[in-house]
């Protein structure tokens, strides 16, 4: 090996050793650790004496099978390192310096990836180390303490694995395996799975280790989050894992953090179960903290496509809301109204048109196409109030809007006109932007307007021009054979 390599293997393997211990010593403050899902019936399963046994079988093994280590550091390094080099070259000699400085990282990713060695082996159906499953529940634990990095897409799959009582890696939605995969045996037979199926004992496991999220710090709770959002994606899980009831609980965390991303999985608890996911809805909605109703309202689009009528309350109250962010994402939302009644949606947007944050009247412009092929005749006055608006961005898109009314639909546009006359509006700000592109279409509409001319009509589209093979066809209908390079 290389002198580089055996620098930082040498000091990897010494932070390697040290976090080892300190996750060790976390993860064992819960004692005695959960059984084993799987075990030999003819050797029952022995608990460890006491934690610090347990600290000293893992550091013990860590120093005997060095080999593991070195081929789990080959791993990591390949992954984190830059490619940006050739394929003959050596990682540890291109980026010396650069992983020197990231030593942290990399002994991070090589504790993973010795607790996803030691949980195989605990898993291993022919003969499963029941050794190795005490090192390896320990260990998880103590490592799932950020919520960020490994901690939460390396320690997610764990926590399925122990709940599926599975090896990682051995997923229902993996591939069939077959001739297109370099390393396929034609020999070798490999059981497939067909669904997701929560094992008894290692949920019990699953749920001691989420526990343990729960009833620790800030940050443990926040990674437990993390993996509630991840494991709604596993619908056969959530009932056995009490997923639902740990969202209910953390809906009233003290911390808001804590309870502002419950609101990220509101959809997908809806989806499960629509009463659930509406009580844990109405719990946060009772939350006045700025953070949970800003993530209220970010969500408010997914509710009303899950809860229809049942989401209409959280609009009202949003709209009656006094932060200017939590404001400018509900009224983005006002359009999904006219789903279920367009008269209230109408009536709302009339109401929003004349509200006092810019932002909101913004939010409504996109709205007015839709509206528009409902009530044509806009007897509420929308367009003439936002016209006259005096937030230049509103008036921006309301000129965008028009001159592509005056495109396609020039009678729509000719009574919007006359509406805007009557209500007194100023119309130079859409007369300078229709001289620039179509000068006489928009000395057209003027002398319309004055009563000099007549109301502008759709422009005549030429025809259609002739297919320039028709020359080409002979009168029995065949191709001429110089078109024969087309074949």
């Amino acid at each position: 090996m290389s002198k580089p390599r055996n620098q930082l293997s040498e000091v990897t393997f010494e932070a390697v050793a040290q976090g080892l211990t300190a996750a060790l010593e976390r993860g064992t403050q819960s004692w005695p650790l959960p059984a084993p899902p799987i075990s030999d019936p003819d050797f029952p399963p022995l608990p460890p004496k006491s934690p610090q046994s347990l600290i000293d079988q893992a550091t013990g093994l860590l120093q005997v099978d060095r080999g593991m280590f070195e081929r789990n550091l080959n791993t990591v390094v390949d992954l984190i390192v830059p490619h940006r080099m050739n394929l003959s070259d050596d990682p540890y000699e291109v980026h010396e310096r650069w992983l020197k400085k990231r030593v942290p990282q990399v002994a991070e990713r090589l504790l993973f990836a010795i607790a996803t060695d030691w949980l195989s082996q605990a898993f291993d159906q022919q003969a499963p180390n029941v050794d190795r499953w005490w090192l390896a529940v320990a260990l998880v634990n103590g490592l799932s303490t950020m919520p960020r990095g490994q901690s939460v897409h390396q320690g997610y799959h764990l926590v399925e694995s122990i709940a599926l009582a599975e090896r990682p890696g051995t997923w229902h939605t993996q591939p069939e395996t077959g001739p297109h995969q370099m390393e396929w045996n034609p020999h070798a037979f490999l059981p497939r799975q067909g669904g997701v199926v929560a094992h008894d004992v290692g949920v019990e496991a699953a749920v001691w280790l989420l526990t343990r999220l729960e009833n620790g710090p800030l940050e443990r709770r926040l990674l437990l989050m993390e993996w509630t959002r991840l494991l709604l994606q596993r619908p056969n899980l959530i009932e056995p894992l009490g997923i639902d009831q740990i969202l209910m609980r953390r809906a009233l965390d003290p911390e808001e953090e804590v309870a502002s991303r419950v609101c990220l999985c509101l959809a997908k608890a809806i989806e499960y179960d629509r009463d659930v996911g509406l009580a844990l809805a109405q719990r946060l909605h009772t939350r006045t903290e700025i953070l949970i109703r800003r993530g209220m309202a970010d969500v408010l689009t997914r509710l009303f496509r899950r809860l229809t009528w049942d989401a209409v309350p959280f609009l009202e109250a949003m709209l009656e809301d006094e932060d200017e962010g939590v404001l400018a994402a509900a009224s983005s939302t006002v359009g999904d109204l006219r789903f279920l009644d367009v008269e209230k949606w109408a009536d709302t947007m009339a109401e929003l048109s004349k509200h006092p944050l810019p932002v909101v009247r913004r939010n409504l412009v996109p709205f007015l196409r839709d509206y528009l092929e409902q009530f044509s005749d806009d007897q509420r006055g929308i367009l003439p109030m936002l016209w006259v608006d005096g937030d230049e961005v509103v008036r921006s898109r309301m000129r965008e809007l028009l001159l592509r009314m005056e495109e396609v639909a020039p009678d729509h546009f000719a009574a919007r006109l006359a509406d805007f006359t009557r209500q007194g509006c100023d119309l130079e700000s859409l007369w300078a932007p229709l001289a620039v592109r179509r000068p006489e279409r928009c000395e057209a509409w003027q002398a319309f307007l004055k009563g000099d001319g007549e109301q502008p009509k759709l422009p005549e589209r030429p025809p259609p021009a002739d297919n320039v093979l028709d020359d080409d066809i002979a009168a029995n209908g065949e191709v001429d054979q110089e078109l024969g390079f087309l074949d």
